[in-house]
């Protein structure tokens, strides 16, 4: 996976991504990160980069021509990437899309700044903006890193089992994760389940699947409309009392 980002603190991003899951896939060339820092492109002695908005108002916005040359260095690297801008005002990022760009292979992320990037910069070389939420960030470093994470983790090889990131939240099937227990079987004296320890592995994966849906139906009835569904999986929400407009939309696999 190739990820390019434009971002005023390199070094932030360098050094959050050396640990862990996404550390060890840099380290095995899984992960190709390559950084574009605005202020080197910057025409004054101050590397400036900011400027006060026309028209008045508070905050900084990020000058056009430093960006535009840290963006346009970055599609010379890598060329075909589309380029992200990580804002409060695009589309909610979410599995889907992480799955889209591993597979295309490689994505610039523009990392902006103070109360935003010039307009013209999104109209000449935007493909698409992006968020996390709603909620605002000081930069779009922390949303950049959230989404190297997201979308390394998929890159067949990074993850220790491969099952892993199908059987995530917002996995193959659209549920949420089931509960999780390990060692030791009775703390504080709560016990784990006793079919996890019944060695009935088909008991073990209906209970599996049963704790996903009731999970996704208590927290995020939304996404059973999207959900791939089988005929067990309705008779089993119909019995805990689905909410009828989550099913209805839900697609049905045999």
């Amino acid at each position: 996976m190739k990820v390019g980002v434009a971002t005023l603190f390199p070094e932030l991003m360098d050094g959050a991504l050396e640990h862990g899951v996404v550390g060890r896939a840099k380290t095995k060339g899984q992960l190709e990160l390559t950084l574009a820092n605005p202020r080197d492109w910057a025409a004054d002695k101050h590397r400036t980069v900011d400027d006060r908005p026309f028209g008045g108002g508070p905050g900084m916005v990020m000058t056009p021509g430093p960006l535009s040359a840290a963006v346009e260095s970055l599609k010379t690297q890598l060329p075909g990437a589309p380029v992200v801008y990580l804002s409060p005002q695009g589309a909610v990022f979410d599995q889907a899309k992480a799955q889209s760009w591993q597979q295309l292979g490689s994505v610039i992320l523009i990392a902006g700044r103070y109360e935003g990037i010039d307009e013209r910069i999104i109209d000449q070389l935007v493909d698409e903006e992006v968020s996390l939420g709603d909620f605002v960030l000081s930069g779009g470093e922390f949303a950049a890193l959230a989404i190297i994470d997201s979308v390394t983790r998929l890159v067949p090889g990074v993850l220790g089992d491969p099952n892993s990131a199908l059987e995530d939240s917002f996995g193959d099937d659209g549920l949420l994760d089931c509960p999780h227990y390990t060692r030791p079987d009775s703390y504080q004296g709560h016990d784990v389940p006793a079919v996890l320890m019944s060695g009935d592995h088909k008991a073990i994966a209906r209970w599996r699947r049963q704790q996903a849906l009731q999970k996704t139906r208590d927290r995020r009835p939304d996404l059973l409309e999207k959900a791939k569904l089988t005929a067990e999986d309705n008779v089993f929400l119909t019995s805990i009392g689905v909410c009828e407009t989550a099913k209805s939309g839900a697609s049905t696999k045999e």
